[in-house]
């Protein structure tokens, strides 16, 4: 698995999913009465798949080894857009979107252990306390500069729901890096992203049929609802998962995976402009904190 050093474009794709992820847990947890999860999760990814299928015609034609390799694109579809979303769209039924992104935050431990289980990556001492730097970051945006309100903090079911969402997302990043795939079907990003989204679109209409056979789905249609659909189809979904997955090959999962510890930063500071709050000194202590933990970490990929 070659990895490059950490360039400022590279810096800059895996900065981009944060911030669109960040908006994807807001969008989602205003819009958890218009529609349910597993419902929201496939016709977003139904959207995705629209817009994508004339982008990456490739992965439609003969030799492309969509179909060839078809255990490898279904897996990556079930952790990357059945699983991962769905299970997030789950827990903001029931947790808010800083504790969403708070659970999430535990990424590069989970990346750290899946890599070392599972596809043999040795864990370095840097990465290790760039980890652990990086979410203390984190924890500075939640305690909001104030030790003592970590005291307060509690788990409900909707986090557990998030750390079974981070797992399958290791797995996912990791299974990325593996190169497997035709060539020319890796080198077109829309063609590739197809062959992952056709087969999680698949997998998503599976979860959304269970949840339409253990209660009545009614979705309540507006404009608003029409806009946030927009939105996590084409910014979270297309836009982040192109940028996610150059960055990984790039970089390698374990320091992207610093990366997504921005996203709580982002998810409190979008909360701060909704509600009217000028962001405070502890967002800038937490920004240098995570980012300290991902310079910590590139050192040992460079």
């Amino acid at each position: 698995m070659q990895r490059q050093p950490l360039t400022p474009s590279t810096a800059l794709l895996l900065t981009v999913p944060p911030i669109l992820w960040a908006g994807n847990a807001v969008v989602g947890r205003l819009v958890r009465d218009a529609v349910p999860p597993m419902t929201l999760n496939l016709i977003r990814w139904s959207i995705a798949l629209m817009i994508l299928v004339p982008l990456g015609r490739a992965a439609l034609r003969a030799g492309s080894g969509v179909l060839e390799n078809w255990k490898r694109y279904s897996l990556l579809g079930l952790l990357g857009v059945g699983l991962y979303n769905s299970l997030q769209y789950l827990a903001l039924q029931s947790s808010s979107p800083i504790n969403v992104t708070l659970v999430a935050s535990g990424v590069p431990v989970w990346m750290l252990l899946v890599g070392r289980l599972f596809f043999n990556v040795p864990v370095r001492r840097r990465q290790v306390v760039g980890a652990l730097l990086s979410i203390a970051g984190v924890l500075v945006v939640m305690c909001r500069g104030d030790l003592a309100q970590l005291a307060a903090l509690r788990l409900v079911a909707g986090d557990l729901y998030m750390i079974l969402a981070t797992i399958a997302w290791s797995f996912y990043s990791w299974l990325l890096m593996q190169q497997k795939d035709v060539p020319a079907l890796r080198a077109d990003w829309a063609a590739f992203l197809l062959a992952q989204v056709a087969y999680g679109v698949l997998w998503s209409g599976v979860l959304a049929g269970g949840e339409w056979a253990l209660k009545d789905v009614a979705i309540a249609w507006s404009w608003p609802l029409v806009a946030a659909l927009l939105y996590v189809a084409i910014g979270p979904a297309i836009l982040a998962m192109r940028c996610w997955g150059a960055g990984v090959q790039r970089a390698g999962p374990t320091l992207g995976s610093f990366f997504i510890n921005l996203t709580p930063l982002f998810t409190a500071l979008l909360s701060s402009t909704f509600l009217g709050e000028a962001p405070h000194l502890y967002h800038a202590l937490a920004f240098a904190m995570i980012v300290g933990g991902i310079a910590v970490s590139a050192r040992t990929s460079s």
